[in-house]
């Protein structure tokens, strides 16, 4: 596997992640989980330093922040030292939807990406994501 395949099959990962999230009735879903992530590795962040960090515009930052936080999410507080920024971090406690989104299992994208309905199947690669996703730490911080 060189660059570009790895590049395509994260590409390819995270649209099965999308079509695995339970419905929420509107679209927008990378854009937020792309807002999360930035707010999980940068706690106590205003919405212009995520919007820099990320190369999405303020607006975008500002109406996925809105969902983060309906959610249970994330949380905003004033900046004890500049009283005029706001900042994001994520939620201490584990909203409904939060809870709900953590139990939703992939397999079913995971099937229909792969064009198959042999549980074995799916259950191995599931497997196989799972392991590489503790080596690379991804599952410590159990993203929402």
């Amino acid at each position: 596997m060189n660059g570009v395949q790895l590049f395509l099959l994260g590409r390819a990962l995270m649209k099965i992640g999308e079509q695995a999230l339970p419905e929420v009735g509107h679209a927008g879903n990378r854009t937020v989980l792309v807002v999360l992530a930035d707010i999980l590795d940068n706690s106590d962040s205003t919405v212009g330093e995520i919007a820099a960090r990320t190369g999405l515009t303020q607006s975008a930052v500002s109406v996925a922040v809105v969902r983060l936080r309906d959610s249970g999410s994330v949380v905003a507080r004033t900046d004890p030292r500049d009283r005029r920024r706001t900042l994001l971090r994520r939620a201490d406690h584990v909203s409904d939807r939060v809870a709900e989104v953590r139990g939703h299992t992939v397999d079913d994208a995971i099937g229909q990406a792969l064009d198959t309905d042999n549980a074995g199947e799916i259950s191995d690669l599931v497997h196989t994501l799972e392991v590489v996703s503790q080596r690379l730490g991804l599952q410590s911080g159990k993203p929402d």
